[in-house]
């Protein structure tokens, strides 16, 4: 009769060179790198759930916590060369255990459980630590575009379409735009959190065990909300991954788009944004120049978060729904240089935005040559002349077009072409004079007559920026409580796991 396993027929020890090095060296020391706490959580976890469901009887537990403890006072992971003498670093903890304990005892702990349940429970771990510090930074990241928001709310700014001046707007404006796509980014990242936040353990190989484990223990001391219900699902679904790293993909996606007009309103040529000297580099041979560099690496790094996070995504791609190793180790590690990046830029961005300010004076120029209150001229025409607003709108394009060839500025220069192209198109004189047109086509007038539901005017700003203070608040109750339950988890582990040990 053929082996089953062939492998059982084989009596080497060591693995193949080129497969250690390629592969199981590599892992091993991810493993050592991101995970030591992780294995030793699950281990204390699985252990106490163990002894109190009687699966094991308190002297051989308490004998496992003793050796346990002992392999952590001994052990430094982080001197751990990998040699091949064991697979990868749950059979070196097993291993110890049964240089400590004997095979009997030390292989106990391993009753109900698997490799495949204990890794996407390693994996959801790290994961839960880098979403909750990466939300962190993001929260404080809104915090200041709010405050900067709430300083500029009146601040004047070129608000531009296709690469060209359009309106007036303020920078509060603007950054509220900016705030309300990354407080969406927060609540996509709070429900990846959520997927993340269910435990594989109990699941063991796939089918859960016939011993009567209590997978809702563990998960409570593990800090997980619960354990996710079906058992296949704990062992080959991946979308705690992907919900996670698409996550990242797009709120680094939104970032950079923000990034890139900070580019823009730097340059020379449109100068609205003023960035003080903390944040600029100058040239090495041309000595006029101030050069903006932190928002080049606020972009690339951007692009690199993104990247990377997009990489994940692409090997979780096309795998069959089991447990496979293309989600797990090294696509685990790869997909933590992401959140490295995403760190980065949150802390430069949220610091960059407190900092920067706007130039009045280059707006002021900007909007002069540009035009961009003519639309006010147009809607104001309507209001006041009740024409139409196609008659209106043709009448200021008239207006705008002599302005721009004239070279001049609209309240300066517009009244005279105004007369004009009223007379002609009406037969008859404005009912308002140079002192109301002046008005009418200011940028200030412009901001405060759009004073709907979301515009940039006074009271739209106002009511706006206490529903994003109560978003931020709301996200930093929601991470406090959280935070509480792990914290919460964690003690009672520790106790529990601690009173076994004492255990005789």
């Amino acid at each position: 009769m053929p082996e089953l396993n062939p492998k059982l027929a084989d009596k080497s020890v060591f693995p193949d060179p080129v497969y250690k090095e390629t592969v199981l060296r590599p892992l091993f020391d991810g493993a050592k790198t991101h995970h030591v706490e992780g294995f030793r959580a699950i281990d204390r976890a699985h252990l106490v759930m163990l002894t109190e469901t009687g699966i094991l009887d308190t002297k051989q537990a308490s004998a496992i916590a003793r050796a346990l403890e002992a392999i952590d006072r001994e052990v430094d992971p982080s001197t751990l060369e990998y040699t091949g003498e064991v697979e990868d670093f749950f059979f070196l903890i097993e291993k110890e255990l049964k240089a400590r304990l004997g095979p009997d005892v030390a292989g106990r702990l391993h009753t109900s459980r698997s490799r495949n349940d204990i890794d996407h429970t390693l994996f959801k771990l790290g994961l839960k630590q880098r979403i909750d510090a990466l939300m962190a930074k993001a929260r404080h990241l809104l915090s200041a575009m709010i405050d900067t928001a709430e300083r500029e709310k009146a601040t004047l700014v070129v608000a531009y379409t296709h690469g060209q001046p359009a309106q007036p707007s303020t920078f509060g404006h603007y950054l509220s735009a900016a705030i309300e796509v990354l407080i969406r980014d927060i609540e996509r990242f709070e429900e990846a959190r959520k997927i993340v936040d269910l435990s594989p353990m109990g699941a063991a190989a796939i089918t859960t065990s016939g011993f009567p484990i209590d997978r809702q223990r563990v998960a409570e001391l593990l800090g997980f909300a619960a354990p996710l219900r079906n058992s296949y699902s704990c062992i080959a679904a991946s979308d705690y991954i992907t919900s996670t790293y698409s996550a990242i993909e797009l709120m680094f996606l939104h970032l950079g788009r923000l990034i890139q007009d900070f580019q823009f309103w730097t340059a020379f040529e449109v100068g609205q944004i003023y960035v003080p000297n903390a944040f600029v580099q100058i040239s090495s041979i041309m000595p006029q120049k101030r050069n903006p560099v932190p928002i080049e690496h606020m972009r690339l790094l951007a692009s690199q978060t993104m990247g990377r996070a997009r990489t994940v995504l692409n090997v979780i791609h096309n795998t069959p729904f089991t447990d496979m190793n293309d989600s797990e180790g090294e696509t685990q590690s790869m997909g933590y240089e992401a959140f490295t990046a995403a760190d980065r830029v949150l802390d430069l961005l949220a610091a960059f935005v407190a900092a920067i300010k706007i130039d009045p004076e280059r707006v002021a120029e900007n909007i002069r040559r540009s035009c961009i209150t003519i639309t006010e001229l147009a809607d104001s025409l309507v209001r006041i002349e009740g024409l139409s607003f196609r008659e209106a709108h043709e009448i200021a394009a008239t207006v705008a077009k002599a302005v721009v060839a004239a070279g001049g500025g609209l309240a300066k220069d517009g009244y005279g072409p105004f007369l004009d192209a009223f007379r002609h198109s009406t037969g008859r004189e404005p009912s308002f004079g140079r002192d109301k047109f002046e008005e009418i086509v200011s940028p200030e007038h412009f901001v405060a007559v759009r004073d709907r539901f979301g515009g940039p005017a006074p009271a739209p700003m106002a009511e706006a920026l206490g529903v994003y203070r109560d978003k931020a608040a709301a996200f930093e109750a929601k991470a406090k409580d959280n935070a509480g339950h792990e914290a919460k988890a964690a003690k009672e582990l520790g106790e529990k796991f601690k009173a076994l040990a004492g255990a005789r």
